[in-house]
């Protein structure tokens, strides 16, 4: 097979077929254009990489089986033919070894340099097949015209070995079975022509035997070059797949982030003055004013909240955000959790009662964030409480960590709700007559800030009596 200037195309053209080939190549516009040329480059140094991988990967056990072969030829036949086939199969093993390191240090990006290692690689087995099929060919002339089993046998595990392990490039595999086949009907024809035996004889049972395995081999090799272009087929859709879904990820989390930053600048005017009117900064509202200016205000505190939870969320997926680790008094950051929530717990008739804070537990962290995710799920533990209620915090160290626990004993959560609970834009009850507000982005993002600590969060609840969600982060050591 002959890689030319066009050796990019008639690598892939021979591996996928003709129909294959004009399949990738044309684009939804017609055109050849953009991912086709790309395909066919990154199919081609998936090819060549595959077999350089898959030949060392057999290095020594190719090793094995020619020092096999030339101890039992050594022993029973020729030591010296033997000897000097081996010889040239370990030049020929050296050859391609050399080329094998060069692919595997190989960018691919080069055309040329791709083309430059189809020709190394179709002449190192030009030479490795030709030197296994000498040796083979030798040995069965020094048996005589007789049924060659052990030549015939070796070359048909050569040429086995090539089908299961060179389909890779079919160029190579190709050049390999020509060779192969041409020994294999060599052997048996020379016998038939210096003997001339009766056709009932087993030299022409030899050469049936001969023509039959050559079929095998033959389609052994189709089937295997099949299942691996299949591959190569299902690995790029998955790639394109990955990257229309990487793309789109990165046009929504864009447009969340404008969006976010744009709605904030005049959000913040708009809380202000609403601010000022529900406060009677301006002078005091008719009645119906009043109520509909304090749902306006409260509407706007949730958008501000969205808003800011939509920036969170964002730089944390995009790996953006920035965490300042420090030294952090565990107990004093739950009290001031506490202290910020209460006045949201004395609207909903709920009390908090903090437990272990009495005594400092450090933990290495950022205080703002960490302080972001106690209050969040405080905020959760006070509105899913009854009126009356009372949310525990206790704080504890377990094994070398510091633990958070935060109880309500309000309606707790079904058993069936445990991916909403943490996922985004989810609430566990998300009809449209909820009792309780929220983004849904809360603890989806309380977990993503505590798994950036090494730490872990989750919670156990029964339906009807509370539940009780609880942190875990690793206590600070002198190390750190």
């Amino acid at each position: 097979m002959a890689y030319h200037i066009r050796g990019v195309s008639s690598s892939y053209h021979d591996l996928f077929g003709a129909q294959q080939y004009q399949k990738i190549l044309v684009s939804d516009t017609g055109a050849l254009e953009g991912r086709g040329g790309e395909f066919i480059m990154n199919v081609l140094e998936q090819q060549i990489k595959d077999y350089v991988r898959g030949g060392l990967s057999l290095f020594w056990q190719r090793q094995l089986m020619f020092l096999g072969a030339t101890v039992i030829v050594g022993i029973f036949l020729d030591l010296k033919i033997a000897l000097i086939c081996y010889f040239l199969c370990l030049v020929a093993e050296f050859i391609d070894l050399h080329v094998s390191k060069q692919v595997l240090r190989w960018d691919g990006q080069d055309v040329q340099q791709a083309e430059r290692f189809l020709r190394l690689l179709t002449l190192s087995s030009i030479l490795s097949a030709s030197t296994v099929s000498l040796y083979v060919v030798l040995v069965s002339r020094q048996e005589g015209q007789i049924v060659h089993f052990a030549p015939l046998f070796f070359l048909f595990s050569a040429a086995l070995f090539a089908a299961m392990n060179n389909h890779q490039l079919p160029g190579v595999l190709f050049v390999r079975l020509v060779i192969y086949g041409s020994a294999f009907i060599y052997i048996p024809a020379r016998d038939l022509v210096i003997a001339r035996p009766a056709i009932g004889s087993d030299l022409w049972m030899q050469f049936a035997t001969v023509l039959f395995v050559l079929y095998f081999i033959v389609d052994c090799s189709r089937i295997f070059l099949k299942f691996y272009r299949n591959g190569l087929v299902q690995i790029d859709n998955l790639r394109s797949e990955r990257d229309r879904a990487e793309t789109a990820y990165k046009m929504q989390s864009q447009f969340v982030s404008v969006v976010s930053h744009e709605l904030r600048t005049p959000l913040t005017s708009i809380k202000g003055a609403l601010g000022l009117l529900v406060n009677g900064a301006l002078g005091k509202l008719p009645e119906k004013a009043q109520n509909i200016t304090e749902i306006a205000h409260k509407n706007s505190n949730r958008l501000a909240l969205l808003i800011d939870d939509l920036l969170d969320l964002q730089k944390l997926e995009a790996g953006k955000m920035v965490f300042r680790m420090d030294r952090v008094d565990l107990a004093e950051l739950v009290k001031e959790a506490a202290a910020s929530v209460e006045c949201m717990a004395r609207t909903m008739n709920v009390t908090i009662h903090c437990h272990g804070t009495d005594q400092p537990i450090f933990v290495k962290g950022d205080h703002h964030r960490l302080t972001q995710v106690i209050v969040n799920v405080l905020a959760n533990a006070i509105k899913f409480s009854n009126k009356g209620g009372v949310v525990d915090i206790r704080l504890e160290m377990t094994n070398s960590k510091a633990r958070v626990s935060i109880t309500d004993y309000g309606i707790g959560i079904p058993d069936d709700a445990r991916e909403r609970v943490f996922g985004k834009f989810m609430q566990v009850d998300s009809s449209d007559q909820r009792k309780t507000g929220g983004t849904g982005l809360g603890l989806n993002i309380s977990r993503q800030i505590i798994e950036a600590h090494g730490g872990s969060i989750d919670y156990v609840s029964k339906l009807g009596e509370g539940t009780t969600f609880f942190i875990e982060l690793d206590l600070y050591s002198d190390n750190d």
